[in-house]
């Protein structure tokens, strides 16, 4: 009668075989998405960390990228395995959304052979074997939270393994000092905005300012064909200025959205 009991318990008792490792827990900034199961746990530890603000390759037995976030703090990392149901993207994209709404910073984003190789990411970057599978099925994106929060950086890393199995990678790292401003890449505005539809610049509340203009007109030139909306109290300033940038007259338009700075719509 036992060793049907016992039978029972193991026939019908998915905890048996989706239990988080010992010990772990989730980040209390990003949900976990249902049946997710923890497969790799990193509590609090302070170390040196490198996140590149690029596609990464490997030269001479050294990383490079284009650009990076250098700095000393406390890291913690959680990784799961993600139900069958679920893919990585939609993993992926949970996570960014929450951390959106959170007003949450991008700063470098990318998605599958423009990240470049994963067993770089998986290796040098996070140094989780769990995490090496398909170039063409990986995304990470870095984001740094909100004031007064904002000397935290959050780093999402999502993976399909040749054996289907996908993993969504969440990094918390808090700066020992403050990490001073942080600018995002033209090309992750750009993907910003063809993902959510919007770029909020609350800051940029007066004229234009070079470095941030430079940016967004790089971005936008990444993609000639789309068209955007301009709003804000000196939109017609910024717009004019995008016109100096290279933006042609015809893709940007007066938008009509209230709020403190810049904002940026698509226009579908």
């Amino acid at each position: 009668m036992r060793s049907l009991n016992l039978l029972a318990l193991c026939c019908f008792s998915p905890l048996l075989f989706a239990a988080d490792v010992p010990g772990s827990q989730d980040l209390p900034i990003v949900p976990r998405m249902a049946d997710a199961q923890i497969v790799d746990y990193r509590p609090v530890a302070e170390l040196e960390r490198i996140y590149p603000l690029g596609s990464i390759r490997k030269i001479s037995g050294q990383l490079r990228f284009d650009g990076q976030v250098a700095a000393r703090g406390q890291t913690t990392s959680v990784t799961y395995e993600l139900p069958p149901e679920h893919s990585s993207t939609e993993a992926f994209t949970a996570a960014r959304e929450a951390l959106q709404k959170q007003d949450a910073q991008l700063l470098f984003w990318c998605q599958a052979r423009d990240c470049g190789e994963s067993s770089l990411w998986a290796n040098d970057v996070f140094g989780n074997a769990k995490l090496y599978g398909a170039d063409d099925q990986q995304a990470f994106l870095l984001l740094r939270l909100a004031a007064p929060q904002d000397n935290t950086l959050v780093a999402l890393y999502s993976i399909t393994r040749g054996n289907r199995k996908a993993y969504l990678h969440v990094e918390q790292f808090d700066a020992a000092a403050p990490l001073g401003d942080l600018l995002p890449t033209s090309a992750t505005l750009l993907r910003e905005l063809k993902s959510t539809g919007e770029l909020d610049f609350p800051k940029l509340t007066g004229d234009p300012d070079d470095t941030w203009l430079r940016l967004i007109s790089r971005g936008l030139n990444l993609d000639t064909t789309l068209r955007v909306s301009v709003s804000g109290p000196k939109a017609e300033a910024w717009r004019q200025a995008l016109i100096g940038q290279g933006v042609r007259t015809a893709r940007m338009e007066a938008g009509s959205i209230d709020g403190s700075g810049l904002h940026i719509q698509l226009l579908r």
